[in-house]
C-alpha cells in the first residue's frame, strides 16, 4: 500500500509542475504590442499555441543575430504548432485594438526568455 501511495505521489508531482520538461502559459497581450517568447541563447523548442481572444494574431520567428522570418497569422480560436530553431526568438503579436489571450504548451529547451514589447 505505501509503494502505491508514493508511486502515485511521484507521478502527480512529475506531471503538476512540469518536471517532465513543458511550460504551460495563459498570456495576456495588450493591443498592438508584443510577447517575445526566447529572445536569448537557447536550444531548439517548440509551441502548442492556441488563439483564446477575438483578434488577429501575427507569429514570427527573430534570430537573436537579426532578422525575422516565417510569418504567420493565427485566426481566433485557431491553434498551430511551431518549432523554433536555436537562438531564436518566437514573436506573438497583437494585431487588434482589444488585448489578445494566447495559451502556450512549450516542450524542449526552456531557458527562455520571456517579455512584451511594444
Amino acid at each position: 500500500m505505501k509503494t502505491i501511495i508514493a508511486s502515485l505521489s511521484i507521478l502527480f508531482f512529475t506531471t503538476s509542475c512540469g518536471f517532465l520538461g513543458s511550460l504551460n502559459s495563459n498570456t495576456s497581450i495588450k493591443p498592438k504590442e508584443s510577447f517575445v517568447l526566447g529572445n536569448n541563447k537557447h536550444g531548439v523548442f517548440k509551441t502548442h499555441l492556441k488563439n483564446e481572444g477575438v483578434t488577429v494574431l501575427k507569429i514570427y520567428k527573430a534570430p537573436i543575430a537579426g532578422g525575422t522570418h516565417s510569418p504567420q497569422l493565427v485566426k481566433p480560436r485557431e491553434t498551430i504548432f511551431v518549432k523554433t530553431e536555436k537562438n531564436t526568438a518566437l514573436i506573438i503579436e497583437n494585431t487588434g485594438n482589444e488585448y489578445a489571450s494566447v495559451t502556450l504548451k512549450v516542450k524542449g529547451d526552456l531557458n527562455l526568455g520571456m517579455t512584451y514589447k511594444n
